[in-house]
């Protein structure tokens, strides 16, 4: 895979840091519990052993996973791309047309997603329906239960 990986400044260094510590902390962690396990004698039937090494494939795994990502990064500065229109980064405030209620969302890269935290992947639903659409215009969301309307009423660039 070759295709760039969008993100905010905050995501890649949270990348960064999960990183640091998976080759600083975690890494070496197992293999001190791989060494212990081996100190048990027969492998074979060493549960502390094919545990450690069931986590130290997850671990080298995600290594090389996050490493990719960073290496693929396209790191963006919302503050840097203002526009009239939602795009990647964009803090935007949706009205639901249905209910009335109001709610906040800033697009960003899928390892930054947090629903919770008002912060949606760029490949949602919500984010591909919304993307382009400037203030005051309808967004139309296909839901499982039906087709869902919203307003932007404001679009952020923090």
């Amino acid at each position: 895979m070759s295709r760039t990986v969008p993100m905010t400044r905050v995501g890649y260094v949270a990348l960064k840091n999960e990183l640091d510590r998976l080759k600083k902390e975690d890494r070496p962690h197992v293999v001190k519990q791989i060494e212990e396990a081996r100190a048990h004698g027969d492998l074979s039937e060493n549960a502390e052993y094919d545990a450690a090494k069931e986590r130290q494939g997850f671990i080298e795994t995600k290594i090389t996973e996050i490493e990719d990502k960073l290496a693929r990064a396209e790191v963006i500065d919302p503050s840097e791309h203002r526009s009239e229109r939602v795009v990647f980064g964009a803090t935007m405030v949706l009205e639901d047309l249905d209910s009335g209620e109001t709610s906040r969302y800033q697009i960003v890269g899928e390892d930054e997603a947090d629903i919770k935290n008002g912060k949606i992947n760029v490949h949602s639903p919500l984010a591909r329906a919304a993307i382009g659409k400037e203030t005051g215009e309808e967004v139309v969301l296909q839901a499982p239960g039906g087709a869902r309307s919203y307003e932007v009423l404001e679009i952020l660039f923090d």
